[in-house]
């Protein structure tokens, strides 16, 4: 039998903690309040290989989700294959580019003043929207402005925004997903009709709930058809709405909750590879490593449907208020998992074109028999 693999990105968000915020922008006319909120955490994104091996291959860098910030102290371009950032100096009697100090990794940034006594922190972030060359940063002062001048990894990727904040994951998802639907999946209905309502806002998709479309086919709720007719009966008429709306493209489709939803069934997957699935997982992990392993653990015993989605988002406790955070954390693991594989989303549309037939990732050729007991694989490399 051919391996299959699922690439995903793994979030972990706690409640009620106050936040030690690692963004923060200040100068003379404005200050960053540092509300007492929830914090994200990002775990290295990994691939996850559904073959009965437990390996987490790591990409990339490892950092923190970091609150996002105001635009009003700075103005931001991007120049194909470099970034440019201005900051306003005014009141701050800033003599010479040696004055500053900018301090950078591949993922982070740093600017300070240096004055007597502590530096002043003009602005300091450890999520940048994508990768830099830090030793080719220059920075140089232009009248009252600090210009900063970073070299981009990725010169195709435009950046809407030096920072990665949920409005510039909105403005950046589009070049990224090329108009592929994302289906929320997890054991709780509930949040993933609000995080898919919230993800359907941000990008302007149209937002999709399969509970109430089943109810209106129905006439009559989901607990009610589940006393009825059981959760088969349920589960195969979702299956049946995810296909007749696997053909469409900028949706954010929430799906139902639990073994009573076709998202929670192994059988069931066929049409919702036709996007890119989020598994909002609840957990009683307090940490990134404890949150990893139980991860790891669902993939290995391979019962859970779930662990088939492209992006893992781990949740401690829930509540609706935070629910654009969520969703913005779906769209930072799905831009790590589509900077990894910049060819997703045409296979998702080829996926799409040949009948969503079953065969992901491991695309078949036309005409092949999902029945049969050919492997070959359509090259889409």
């Amino acid at each position: 039998m051919t391996s299959t693999a699922s690439w995903a990105g793994l979030w972990f968000l706690t409640r009620n903690t106050t936040v030690s915020t690692k963004t923060s922008i200040t100068s003379l006319e404005f200050s960053v309040l540092k509300p007492n909120i929830g914090t994200f955490r990002l775990f290295s994104p990994y691939s996850m290989c559904h073959n009965g091996s437990t390996s987490l291959t790591q990409r990339s860098c490892k950092c923190s989700y970091t609150a996002p910030v105001s635009t009003r102290t700075y103005e931001f371009s991007d120049t194909s294959s470099e970034v440019e950032l201005r900051l306003n100096l005014k009141g701050l009697d800033i003599q010479s580019s040696r004055e500053i100090l900018v301090d950078t990794s591949d993922s982070s940034l740093a600017i300070r003043a240096l004055r007597p006594g502590l530096p002043v922190t003009l602005i300091e972030t450890n999520r940048l929207f994508d990768r830099i060359k830090p030793s080719e940063t220059i920075w140089y002062i232009d009248d009252d402005e600090l210009v900063v001048n970073f070299k981009k990894q990725d010169p195709d990727l435009k950046w809407p925004d030096i920072m990665e904040s949920w409005e510039s994951l909105a403005a950046g998802s589009a070049q990224l997903l090329k108009g592929a639907s994302i289906y929320l999946v997890g054991n709780s209905t509930e949040i993933n009709y609000k995080v898919a309502q919230e993800i359907a806002t941000g990008l302007g998709y149209t937002p999709l709930s399969t509970k109430e479309l089943l109810e209106t086919y129905s006439n009559q709720t989901v607990d009610s058809w589940l006393l009825a007719e059981g959760s088969d009966s349920v589960a195969e008429a979702e299956s049946a709405i995810l296909e007749s709306i696997s053909s469409h493209v900028r949706a954010a489709v929430a799906t139902l909750g639990g073994q009573h939803g076709a998202s929670g069934r192994t059988d069931k997957w066929r049409h919702l590879y036709a996007g890119f699935t989020v598994w909002l997982s609840q957990t009683e992990a307090t940490d990134e490593d404890s949150a990893k392993e139980e991860t790891r653990k669902n993939v290995k015993d391979g019962r859970l449907a779930y662990t088939n989605a492209d992006v893992v988002v781990k949740l401690q406790g829930w509540d609706s208020a935070y629910a654009k955070n969520v969703a913005q954390a779906c769209l930072s693991a799905l831009k790590q998992l589509v900077l990894s594989d910049k060819k997703l989303p045409g296979k998702k549309s080829l996926y799409i074109r040949l009948g969503c037939r079953g065969d992901w990732p491991n695309i078949k050729p036309p005409g092949w028999d999902p029945s049969g007991e050919g492997d070959r694989s359509l090259d889409t490399q």
